[in-house]
């Protein structure tokens, strides 16, 4: 059951950084938000090297499989996220702030590590960066108004990679801190995923800013009281 959770864990992520690195060069954006995308590639490239230098695994080589799918996202990023940022941030400021939060993250990565081990420190900062994750993915999808540079199979992909580590690592392993961060962020994917679908079917009902919104709920009752 270990290896089996591990490798459905492995199987989603790796499907999620695929599609995301498809999904952002199609649409030129990135497709992870920014402080997630960081802390998921410090987190990988941490333990990773860690893994395959000191106790090699098979969650070591997922690891690094994660890491070098990674990199193309960690591309999008840079290559088309100025966009994505208001007009007073220029290029540089942009790749500045880039680079600091990407070097921030692996700070956070290797506090985690020297302060909880290996064990403890990559299970706690798995499951809070993933909670963090899962909010900033809704925040994306609200701060686009739809799916640009996002995806169902992102959406399903990112749950299924986060739940089968929760019923590894909280349930069958009685760990109560992990469960529970594991069952939050079931919570907000699902949320996503419902959010993803719907835009999907529908994506015009995202499009329209509140505002225009009352402004149309509005607009018959005024134009009823102006005289003929």
């Amino acid at each position: 059951m270990h290896m089996f959770l591990t490798l459905v864990s492995g199987i989603a992520w790796t499907i999620v950084y695929i599609d995301a690195s498809r999904t952002g060069l199609r649409d030129r954006t990135y497709a992870i938000p920014a402080v997630a995308l960081g802390l998921n590639f410090a987190w990988e490239w941490t333990y990773a090297v860690r893994g395959l230098a000191v106790d090699p695994s098979a969650q070591a080589g997922v690891n690094l499989v994660w890491g070098l799918a990674d990199v193309v996202i960690v591309y999008t990023f840079f290559r088309f996220g100025r966009a994505e940022f208001p007009a007073f941030v220029t290029r540089w400021m942009f790749v500045g702030w880039g680079v600091v939060l990407f070097a921030m993250s692996f700070a956070v990565q290797w506090l985690f590590l020297a302060r909880f081990g290996a064990d403890d420190g990559a299970g706690y900062s798995a499951f809070l960066q993933n909670l963090l994750m899962s909010g900033l993915f809704i925040a994306m999808f609200v701060a686009r108004r739809g799916l640009r540079g996002q995806s169902v199979t992102i959406a399903v992909a990112k749950w299924l990679g986060t739940l089968a580590p929760t019923i590894l690592f909280g349930a069958l392993d009685h760990n109560g801190f992990l469960l529970g961060l594991g069952i939050m962020c079931s919570v907000l994917d699902l949320a996503y995923v419902w959010l993803c679908v719907r835009a999907k079917r529908d994506g015009e009902a995202f499009t329209t800013p509140a505002a225009s919104e009352s402004t149309a709920r509005l607009s018959p009752s005024v134009t009823a009281e102006q005289p003929s």
